[in-house]
Parts: structure tokens; C-alpha cells; sequence
């Protein structure tokens, strides 16, 4: 029997698809690390951070995930919003050397934020969760913030992301989460902590699984979009296979 071959624009939405796909990988495998996304950098300003935290292993879940405060700009403010299925808890420790902020001289500031898993909870392999947290004052403009943080998992490994980048800008093996702040907002007054926790309270339904949607906005388009042109391929392929043949006379 003589072989049928796909169509042009078929052949075509196929190659682009196996092409896609196999973007994934690099895609998938340069973003897996510890990130923290502030919603505002302007200096002054009270901002949710986003603490963001994938599981790179293939059979333990993570249960613990500390997030190390700065001490030489440090935050006299830190909040959480709860996460269901994790506690969570934030530590003062005495600064080595007071420090001013806004006129107030600190001697002990927020230094750590420790979520831990319940019992039966986790971020299992294959998956990834979001920690909502309300900080600030945010430090000048121009300040680099970073936020090195450490992920235990079920079987005892710990990982440490708490590598600078260097000055050639290349990425690090575990890359210590960061961001820069920038020029204070028009018009802002040091209120915005009472609004940036109300949005840390609001801007969220409570749940690991809304925040999770939330957050994987851009990979699950990505992703979606990917499906939908492997569905259409296969729905090509496949009603080209069931065309009967032309009957010769």
C-alpha cells in the first residue's frame, strides 16, 4: 500500500511544534531556582514580595524554606501571609551595628522568615509554591536587595541559594534571590505599609493553589498554547490516516 504523505501545512505545524517542545527544556531548567519578585522597587515603599520556590528534585518534597532578611539596609517591617498546609515565622536578631532608618536608629531588625511543612504537606516533585511577604521600607535607589534563602527537602539535602552575581553578569550555579531598588514614587508617604498588607491580605484567596495560578500565569499560556498546537497536529494526522483512498476507475 503507497504511503500518504501529511499535507504541507500539517508537516509544517508539526515541526513547529516538536520545536517548541524541545524549547521547553532549556526554558524549564534556567528558571528553576529560588525567585523573589517585589510587586513595587521604588525606594520609601512598603512591597510584596513574591517568594517563589520550585522542587528540583525528582523524589523528595520540599518541607522548609528560610528566607535571610538584609542587615546592612534592614526592614523594620516583615509580615507573611499564611499559606495553607505550611507555618510560618519571622526572627528578630540584634544588628552587629545600629542602623538609621528614617530618622530611627534600630538595634534589632526582621533577619530570617522560615516556612515548614505540615504533615503531609510539602511542595512535591514536579511542583512549585508561592510565599506572599509585606517588607519594607524598601533602602535607597540604587540598592541592590538580596535575599539568600535555603531549601531543605524530605530527604535531608539542603540547598543554598545565596551566590552574588558576579560582575560579568553571568548567572551563578544557585543564584542568591535579589532586586535593585529604584527612584521613590511621586507623592509617596511611609503609610503604604497598612496598603501593601492589606494587598498581601486582599491580593490573594488564602490558598497554595490560587497563589500558584496566580504566579504561573506566564508558562501555563505558554505551555497551554504548546498543547493546543500538539492537539491540532495530532487531529490532522489523524484525519488524514482515515481519508479513504480515491477509487480508480
Amino acid at each position: 500500500m503507497p504511503s500518504r504523505r501529511l499535507p504541507a501545512g500539517a508537516r509544517a505545524a508539526a515541526t513547529a511544534a516538536l520545536a517548541a517542545g524541545l524549547l521547553l527544556v532549556p526554558v524549564a531548567a534556567a528558571s528553576a531556582h529560588v525567585h523573589v519578585t517585589p510587586d513595587t522597587t521604588a525606594a520609601g515603599s512598603y512591597a510584596l514580595l513574591d517568594v517563589r520556590v520550585p522542587n528540583e528534585s525528582a523524589t523528595a518534597s520540599t518541607t522548609k524554606v528560610e528566607l535571610t532578611l538584609p542587615t546592612d539596609h534592614p526592614f523594620t517591617y516583615a509580615a507573611v501571609q499564611p499559606v495553607p498546609g505550611w507555618t510560618a515565622q519571622v526572627t528578630e536578631e540584634p544588628l552587629a551595628t545600629p542602623v538609621v532608618v528614617e530618622g530611627t536608629t534600630l538595634t534589632k531588625a526582621p533577619r530570617t522568615i522560615t516556612w515548614t511543612a505540615q504533615a503531609g504537606a510539602g511542595i512535591a516533585p514536579g511542583q512549585f509554591q508561592q510565599f506572599p511577604v509585606s517588607v519594607g521600607a524598601l533602602p535607597a535607589a540604587g540598592t541592590t536587595v538580596q535575599l539568600p534563602a535555603t531549601q531543605t527537602y524530605s530527604d535531608g539535602t539542603v540547598v543554598a541559594w545565596d551566590q552574588p552575581v558576579p560582575a560579568n553578569g553571568a548567572e551563578p550555579e544557585n543564584p542568591a534571590p535579589e532586586f535593585t531598588t529604584t527612584a521613590a514614587a511621586s507623592g509617596h508617604h511611609h503609610d503604604d505599609e497598612s496598603t501593601s498588607a492589606t494587598a498581601s491580605a486582599s491580593g490573594a484567596s488564602g490558598t497554595g493553589d490560587a497563589g500558584a495560578s496566580a504566579g504561573g500565569t506566564s508558562a501555563g499560556t505558554w505551555l497551554g498554547a504548546t498543547g493546543a498546537l500538539l492537539g491540532a497536529v495530532a487531529l490532522v494526522v489523524s484525519l488524514v490516516r482515515r481519508r479513504p483512498a480515491a477509487v480508480t476507475s
